[in-house]
């Protein structure tokens, strides 16, 4: 039986799904750092993300495109029958996500478009949104209908790289789950996903190949109770362990 009301862990996103058994998880909701990124960089168009270590930043690795086969049959197996799977993505990445989901069993339903109100990185008209790729397992209703497929909410600024509001979570969490249920994130950063479904009485489990995003969500986390992350060199005073406020 589950006791902590999160857990997390710092390995690669595939390898970490290829853990979980299958049919576990009731929602997965998470957001790549796709490919695409590297093309914008290359053009002068992620200047906040321009400092390099074999990729386009010193945060996250890039997942290339070419994994979203190995990824997405593992998204599928996870999942509960009638279940949701929400991905962030910008529209050239949304061309190939979405026929190799098709092909893992999903049944996409459509873009949502996030409306950040203010513009972004851009060469040829600067971006001001980026879809929320909605896929179904089996056949699951919304919790409510009349929500609209624009949802708009600030970017967050001055936060980690690439940092998605937890209001946009939120509405996801809501719309494709129930209090209790187990909330999923292999992409998990700062933890975002993680803070919508603990504020809305869900679990939740995520993964991040980078240590020092699994310290920065643990702390988040750990703010509604207790939860189980691996240990990862402190950053700052005190360790994780404390602040986690936990026994590994």
């Amino acid at each position: 039986m589950r006791t902590s009301l999160f857990e997390l862990s710092g390995k690669d996103a595939v390898a970490w799904l290829q853990d979980q058994p299958s049919e576990s998880v009731d929602l997965v909701i998470t957001d790549p750092a796709y490919e695409s990124l590297e093309k914008h960089r290359a053009v002068g168009t992620t200047t906040r993300l321009k400092h390099s270590k074999a990729s386009s930043n010193d945060w996250f690795n890039i997942f290339p495109n070419s994994r979203f086969r190995e990824l997405l049959p593992e998204v599928y197996r996870v999942l509960r029958r009638n279940s949701h799977f929400y991905l962030f993505c910008d529209p050239e990445t949304m061309f190939v996500v979405k026929p190799e989901a098709e092909r893992a069993g999903f049944r996409f339903w459509k873009p949502i478009v996030w409306d950040k109100r203010t513009i972004g990185m851009g060469y040829h008209y600067r971006a001001r949104y980026e879809f929320i790729l909605f896929f179904e397992k089996g056949k699951r209703r919304l919790n409510d209908l009349g929500v609209a497929d624009v949802i708009a909410a600030r970017r967050i600024h001055g936060g980690y790289p690439a940092e998605k509001p937890v209001a946009v979570s939120e509405i996801l969490v809501n719309q494709s789950s129930q209090p209790g249920e187990l909330v999923a994130d292999p992409f998990m950063g700062s933890g975002s996903v993680g803070v919508a479904a603990l504020k809305l009485g869900r679990l939740f489990t995520g993964n991040d190949l980078n240590p020092e995003a699994v310290r920065v969500a643990a702390q988040k986390l750990a703010r509604f109770g207790a939860g189980v992350a691996p240990t990862v060199e402190p950053h700052g005073p005190g360790d994780l362990l404390d602040a986690l406020g936990r026994q590994a």
